[in-house]
């Protein structure tokens, strides 16, 4: 018994041992990727202490020995582009990599306008798919993740080759920059996409950064210190979650017989009535419920509203939603940052009455339909219908024995959870720079933004150890205007961001002229994946190309006019305009009051007046949530916005 006792324990070792001694890779280090050009090249994994390693690449061998930790890491020769090529790594096992090519690798990250995939209605998109045909460009998606410390990889299905079949869920905005980009320099590109809808800037920033923010100093450190993982915390609750929904969580809502609480005939004679928008996590309401809720609404419309179209919006919703018109869904979101915006197909309409029924889930926090009324309507053509209002709702969900949830709030908006978790883990993957659309969850924060921004750029630059050309998109249009001029948080951040290109290798893609009011995901997302592409040819590759729209130079006052000069002109300015008018200028006196400019254009010099003002001292250009400006260059690049005052109160309180 004693000697089958110890040939089972050696055994058990032995089996151990060769299955850890294994050489490992990384994710991003695998069949079909793309390499950087023209720099040392980082390869890297684990296996066993001490196991020596070996790399084979271009008929050149290197060769290292892992540490005490079990990693290695080796820098391979520098190369010009080219491929496809083979490598080999051997240790006690050996790995063969195929289909690789040396060429430019971008990083892509960002919130939902980066992530927003090809597939999701960006325009001409079923033709955009099918001529996504580009086998020397290849595809990395990150998958979501969260982390309270710096992890080792990235949750991801590796490097794909562009084409139709791969390019759907890809990023509509990091596809067409590579494709145009490709277009230019003629090497494959490599793009690594990393994105996460609805996230702030602090949550991808490293911890030595984001550390100079008192706002969020003590919740990094105290996080990055936590023996356990808030990735961990999650995948356990939700293995309780999904053993609680099968047995006291079923949804009453989904009904034995087919039917569901969003058909038309339901009884809703015992519902509840809720004014909405609004928390339902009030004393008088449903405190403390996390769970889900059905709410109804009944519409009625004419033939002539029919005729028209209806897109319904229903502002903000926490945290997920499944959207039903007449008892067929049409729609579902997940993140309680986004504003939904939803086209009710024309089958759907009836003359007279609709049902408009909205199941949401609330996985922790507040719950419900929230925001600001004005973002609750229906578009019917060109005018609306406010569907702020009594709603009535059902809950669906017995929560008392739900799993409690382990965190005060989703980690994704926690400072560095996801730097932790989808940026620090490309490091050190060789790159040629970076990408970037955020700042729609900053807005409310646009002087902190003026600093965290930058920040986050120097601490992802300082991890790779390069100066690495940095380009990013500056907000879109979206939201209405007040009918005068006004103070508005989304110019506030447009500022922050243009300030941005105060560090070198950085540049800067106006979508100021390419967005939609109702909507906060635009979807012409080629022309901001060419402008970004356009800032790479002069950043990264110092082409002689305009890449930018005219930028503000000076102003001169002569009596009640004001004389603009600007910089960045291309081939001339132009306003465009029929009758040569200027737009989107406002200016104010000496009582800091702005007011709209009058405005024409001589030469490469806009001249601008109000009657009312007599003694001009400032300017504000497209400082508005939807302006509509029409300043450009010859070459069709919009003027970037720009205010010349600094009025106490305005910025620096906010």
């Amino acid at each position: 018994m004693k000697r089958i006792l110890i040939f089972l324990t050696l055994f058990i070792t032995a089996f151990s041992s060769g299955v850890f001694a294994n050489v490992k890779l990384p994710k991003l280090v695998g069949d079909n990727m793309v390499l950087q050009r023209d720099v040392k090249i980082p390869i890297w994994g684990w296996a066993e202490s001490g196991e020596k390693v070996t790399v084979t690449f271009l008929g050149l061998k290197y060769q290292t020995k892992t540490g005490k930790d079990g990693k290695w890491k080796l820098e391979l020769k520098a190369v010009s582009s080219g491929g496809p090529y083979e490598m080999t790594i051997e240790g006690k096992n050996k790995i063969s990599l195929k289909n690789i090519l040396i060429g430019d690798v971008w990083i892509a990250s960002g919130q939902s306008n980066m992530e927003w995939p090809l597939s999701a209605t960006v325009n001409n998109f079923k033709k955009e798919i099918a001529d996504a045909n580009f086998p020397n460009i290849r595809l990395f998606m990150v998958e979501k993740a969260v982390a309270s410390h710096p992890k080792e990889d990235v949750v991801s299905n590796g490097w794909m080759e562009c084409s139709p079949e791969t390019v759907p869920n890809f990023s509509a905005v990091a596809y067409f920059f590579g494709r145009d980009l490709q277009k230019e320099i003629q090497v494959p590109i490599g793009l690594i996409s990393s994105n996460w809808g609805g996230t702030p800037a602090e949550s991808w920033t490293d911890l030595e950064s984001v550390k100079k923010f008192p706002r969020y100093a003590s919740e990094a450190e105290n996080l990055s210190k936590s023996k356990d993982d808030v990735g961990e915390l999650l995948s356990k609750y939700k293995q309780d979650l999904a053993i609680w929904t099968k047995t006291s969580g079923q949804d009453r809502g989904y009904q034995e017989n087919g039917k569901t609480w969003a058909d038309t005939d339901v009884d809703v004679s015992t519902w509840s009535t809720m004014n909405l928008p609004g928390n339902w996590e009030q004393p008088n309401i449903l405190p403390n419920y996390d769970g889900v809720v059905w709410f109804r609404k009944e519409i009625n419309l004419s033939a002539e509203e029919i005729a028209k179209g209806v897109t319904l919006h229903l502002s903000k919703i926490d945290d997920e939603d499944i959207t039903f018109f007449n008892g067929i869904k049409i729609g579902e979101t997940k993140g309680h940052e986004a504003l939904r915006t939803y086209i009710v197909p024309k089958n759907l309409l009836k003359e007279g009455r609709n049902v408009l029924t909205i199941r949401v889930n609330d996985t922790g926090g507040g719950g419900g339909i929230y925001g600001n009324a004005e973002d609750l309507f229906m578009e019917i053509g060109s005018s609306s219908k406010s569907l702020a209002g009594n709603w009535i709702y059902k809950t669906a969900v017995d929560t008392e024995s739900m799993p409690k949830y382990p965190l005060n709030r989703e980690p994704q908006y926690v400072p560095t959870t996801l730097y932790n978790a989808m940026i620090s883990p490309l490091v050190p993957y060789a790159i040629k720079g970076a990408i970037w659309y955020q700042g729609e969850s900053n807005a409310d924060r646009a002087f902190e933004y003026g600093t965290l921004f930058p920040d986050m750029i120097k601490g992802w630059r300082t991890k790779w150890g390069s100066d690495f050309p940095f380009l990013f998109v500056q907000l879109a249009n979206f939201m209405h205007d007040e009918a005068q001029p006004a103070n508005y948080d989304w110019a506030e951040l447009r500022e922050a961001q243009t300030k941005a290109l105060e560090l070198p290798n950085t540049g800067m893609a106006l979508a100021i002229d390419i967005g939609n009011p109702d909507d906060i995901h635009p979807r012409n997302k080629q022309d901001v994946g060419k402008r970004l592409a356009l800032s790479a040819l002069k950043v990264a590759y110092n082409k002689d190309v305009i890449f930018s729209g005219p930028t503000y130079k000076a102003m001169e006052i002569k009596g009640d006019k004001i004389y603009i000069t600007f910089s960045n002109l291309g081939s001339g300015l132009e306003v465009k305009d029929v009758y040569g008018y200027a737009k989107g200028f406002a200016i104010a006196g000496k009582d800091q009051k702005y007011k709209w400019a009058k405005g024409y254009q001589e030469g490469n010099t806009i001249v601008l007046y109000n009657d009312e003002i007599k003694e001009p001292i400032a300017i504000r250009y497209d400082w508005s949530n939807n302006p509509d400006g029409n300043i450009y260059n010859k070459e069709g690049l919009p003027l970037v916005p720009f205010r010349t005052d600094n009025f106490k109160g305005i910025t620096e309180n906010r």
